[in-house]
């Protein structure tokens, strides 16, 4: 017999903001919440709180190891591997445990701990039972995608799926498959700890969705620490006893060049869960790889079925997910028509120095506008030069003619922090830079970086000869 639901929601990270809200509401709705991993979803268990907590382990080792240029002699007596990993686990064990008992407990919530799959219209599979739902809303976040390389099956390998699960001693060489943030922030993390690392990118650079010149920059500051080699894709994985080892094609020269690593993570990219959940047969609609299509109210092709978060492939960043948990919800659940706004999406890379970025880059802003650029340096300011920095920069992006921002690229300490100011100021109704212009920047703060950039506004061509 089909146990019937008002709404079924697969996936526990942002889908939870409106669970929240519908359980806060007294809507009485009955709810069915599908998990086929720890509860908490990515961001949570195996993203983003998890590699935060270790990287600013990896922050503070830096600055230890560079205080000398401060006149500061420090050395790091040891560095307790296992202790770290096992403390971040606990914190993120813990708090998803919480949520389950939560959702275990509630007299309006059935919480499944299966795969999810779809039988036929609104009709899901759960590990042998049939549920069906008025409404439904597919979280369903993604998958670490691994690149079918010959020998890939007979090598363990570490994703960010069990990287924080799993990994309790420090491996003595490492080798990253893969250049993107995740790829970069858990390998840079690694370094920091004492692993020789090897990143291997495929692209001509690493971050290679940011500005050239802030991959350039962030890459050269990162060869202190670690073997980054781009251009180099990986075409086979070898064990030879204990020895793992990672062949890797040049694609400047064509020749193949062989890596030894105690440990390999694989950070290649995310990868749908459609393959799963089958989200065709109750009629929604997938491109290509899976990723499923929605309008610009987050409507699937299946009426009262939304999706949003990772299950799209856009922008797979936690806030963004949240953000559209909202629209979901007042469209969904309160009969309005919101739609997504995605011209100002900020992003944010965690390393030491970190890298944030918002909007357009500069040729793509090119091509549709007239543009200024903005530029300043961080070691330009007193703060930068207390901090003794070198190189790193704001860039800022505007339409000649209004003055409107069209994008922000940060590379260097705090930068996430940095960018919000701009952030915020494209989400005011005239979207300029007119506030930094007429309000005050506390001195001799870090923040006077961001308002020297949009007081020094150049030409393209006149920025790029001030840059060199």
């Amino acid at each position: 017999m089909v146990k019937h639901y008002d709404v079924i929601v697969f996936g526990t990270g942002s889908a939870m903001n409106i669970v929240s809200e519908l359980i806060n509401r007294g809507t009485n709705l009955r709810l069915a919440v599908i998990e086929n991993n720890m509860v908490g979803g990515i961001c949570l268990t195996r993203g983003c709180i998890p590699s935060k907590l270790l990287l600013e382990v990896a922050r503070n080792i830096r600055r230890i190891r560079e205080a000398g240029k401060f006149g500061v002699n420090a050395r790091i007596e040891s560095i307790d591997f296992t202790g770290v990993m096992e403390r971040v686990w606990r914190r993120i064990y813990r708090e998803s445990k919480e949520i389950e008992h939560s959702l275990k407990h509630h007299s309006l919530v059935d919480l499944y701990q299966v795969d999810g799959v779809f039988v036929g219209d609104y009709t899901v599979d759960v590990g042998g039972r049939e549920i069906e739902g008025e409404k439904v809303l597919l979280s369903t976040g993604s998958k670490p995608r691994i690149p079918q390389v010959p020998g890939i099956d007979l090598v363990d390998y570490y994703t960010n799926d069990n990287f924080f699960r799993e990994l309790r001693e420090l491996p003595k060489r490492t080798v990253v498959v893969g250049a993107g943030y995740v790829g970069l922030e858990l390998g840079f993390f690694l370094a920091m700890m004492g692993s020789q690392v090897t990143v291997l990118g495929r692209r001509s650079r690493i971050l290679p969705e940011e500005e050239p010149e802030v991959s350039e920059l962030l890459q050269r500051d990162l060869s202190q620490y670690m073997d980054i080699r781009t251009n180099h894709e990986v075409v086979e994985f070898r064990k030879n006893g204990d020895r793992k080892i990672v062949v890797a094609e040049n694609k400047l020269t064509g020749d193949n060049v062989e890596f030894e690593a105690d440990a390999i993570l694989i950070a290649a990219g995310r990868a749908s869960y459609s393959d799963v959940t089958r989200p065709e047969k109750t009629g929604v609609r997938t491109d290509k790889k899976g990723w499923i299509i929605v309008d610009e109210y987050l409507r699937t092709s299946k009426e009262d079925i939304w999706a949003f978060g990772d299950a799209t492939g856009r922008m797979m960043y936690k806030h963004k997910a949240n953000y559209e948990s909202i629209i979901v919800y007042y469209n969904a659940f309160l009969g309005e028509e919101v739609k997504a706004d995605y011209h100002a999406v900020p992003h944010a890379t965690f390393t030491e120095p970190e890298v944030a970025s918002v909007g357009m880059k500069e040729e793509e802003a090119k091509k549709k506008y007239d543009i200024l650029v903005g530029y300043a340096m961080y070691d330009e300011t007193a703060k930068g030069e207390a901090m003794m920095v070198k190189d790193y920069f704001v860039k800022v992006i505007l339409d000649k003619e209004t003055l409107r921002i069209l994008g922000a690229h940060i590379v260097g300490p705090e930068a996430s922090i940095l960018i919000q100011e701009i952030v915020n100021l494209m989400y005011t109704e005239s979207q300029t830079a007119e506030p930094i212009f007429r309000g005050m920047h506390i001195h001799p703060a870090l923040s006077e970086v961001v308002e020297r950039a949009f007081f020094h506004l150049h030409e393209p061509e006149e920025w790029h000869r001030h840059e060199h």
